[in-house]
């Protein structure tokens, strides 16, 4: 099980990288954009890293105070479950 949510987080990281780097150059050239709920909806289904990436790399709304609050909350609310999961549920045995 524990591989098959790694294919996933992989999975889903590359997809938000991807998504929220279209984004920057759609505005860029005055494309249609995805909106802000569908940017965050990939963070929250684990794509925190991805978005991150990409925000850091290309400087994807980081001048935009209220979308980084969100974001840092989404970053926030992923790092408690992950200590929560691997701190006190044990979980650290990917190799099963």
């Amino acid at each position: 099980m524990q591989k098959v949510i790694l294919i996933y987080f992989i999975f889903i990281n590359v997809a938000a990288f991807v998504v929220y780097t279209f984004d920057k150059f759609s505005a860029k050239v005055g494309a249609s954009r995805i909106s802000e709920k569908e940017l965050f909806t990939f963070s929250l289904l684990g794509g925190f890293l991805g978005a991150t990436l990409s925000m850091a790399i290309f400087r994807h709304k980081v001048s935009k105070n209220s979308f980084l609050l969100k974001h840092i909350i989404i970053l926030l609310l992923w790092i408690g479950m992950i200590v929560y999961y691997f701190g006190f549920l044990n979980e650290l045995n990917f190799s099963r």
